[in-house]
């Protein structure tokens, strides 16, 4: 758990999962906090599963899912905003946060399946 905990990519995630589920807090959307609140919490959360795994190609598997889950987020947050759901700020700064993540995962899954 020490190298997770040392990966700058899951500490970002978990800050963002942090910032989303804080941003959210007076949403009256239940249904779109939800599906937000579970998109942005599966980014840091499946970093850790695939961390756990022993074999690259899994952990890899996982790394994808948690890219996946990124492009969900940066998607919902740009919907929050235009639907009026959610503030113009800070909602932005975290879409563009989903997208720093996402690119590192990127790079993260190259590296190690490059081994």
């Amino acid at each position: 758990m020490d190298a997770l905990k040392n990966l700058e990519v899951w500490q970002k995630s978990c800050r963002l999962s942090v910032n989303t589920y804080t941003l959210l807090g007076d949403c009256r959307n239940h249904g779109f906090a939800n599906q937000l609140g579970r998109a942005a919490l599966s980014i840091a959360s499946n970093i850790a599963e695939g961390y756990e795994r022993e074999g690259s190609k899994d952990r890899a598997r996982f790394l994808k899912v948690a890219k996946g889950s990124c492009a969900e987020a940066w998607t919902q947050f740009l919907i929050g905003v235009e639907a009026g759901i959610l503030p113009t700020k800070p909602t932005l700064d975290y879409a563009d946060e989903a997208v720093r993540i996402r690119q590192m995962l990127f790079a993260l899954i190259r590296h190690i399946e490059s081994k």
